[in-house]
């Protein structure tokens, strides 16, 4: 793997790993508790998450095919990829996650599920993430619903910022 990526690509199993430390002590009752009828439980958030990754990975698989003729990114992206940091970051903007997204999350109501599938999302996105060269790096391969195309060093820093913006909504649980 390019070193690039692999910076960012242990940077967010570091955080997967203490996210997941985090609620290693909930009861199941505890894992699968919403505050309100139709508001998440962490078992929500955190399938939500894999559930975001899976649909990422899988289309930039797609995309991967055709990474030679994909343009670079450039200054715009940049500019892009910094207004989704902070709007993930910002405590008051909350965002409707994409229907497609909802309708094909399952709750993981066991941790132990959740902590396997989770591993198996981040194997398969290693694994792909091996086969990018280095003069690949900078291609748009990578869609985000709001920010739209991307690169796959800006895919790693949303699946960080995504954990990130939802961090919040975990404590509050906790």
């Amino acid at each position: 793997m390019q070193p690039s990526l692999q910076k960012l690509f242990t940077l967010i199993e570091d955080q997967r790993n203490e996210t997941l430390k985090s609620v290693r002590h909930l009861t199941p009752e505890q894992f699968n508790f919403t505050s309100a009828p139709g508001k998440w439980s962490v078992a929500d958030i955190l399938s939500h998450i894999i559930t975001a990754e899976r649909f990422s990975i899988l289309y930039l698989r797609k995309k991967i095919q055709g990474i030679a003729d994909a343009k670079d990114t450039g200054l715009i992206e940049e500019i892009k990829m910094t207004l989704l940091k902070i709007s993930q970051r910002l405590p008051g903007i909350k965002f409707k996650a994409p229907r497609f997204l909802v309708e094909n999350t399952p709750t993981h109501k066991d941790l132990s599920t959740l902590e396997f599938e989770w591993e198996s999302v981040r194997k398969e996105f290693k694994e792909l993430l091996e086969t990018i060269p280095q003069q690949h790096i900078n291609r748009k391969i990578y869609k985000h619903v709001r920010a739209g195309y991307l690169n796959i060093q800006h895919a790693l820093i949303f699946f960080r910022e995504h954990i990130i913006h939802h961090t919040p909504q975990i404590k509050k649980l906790l």
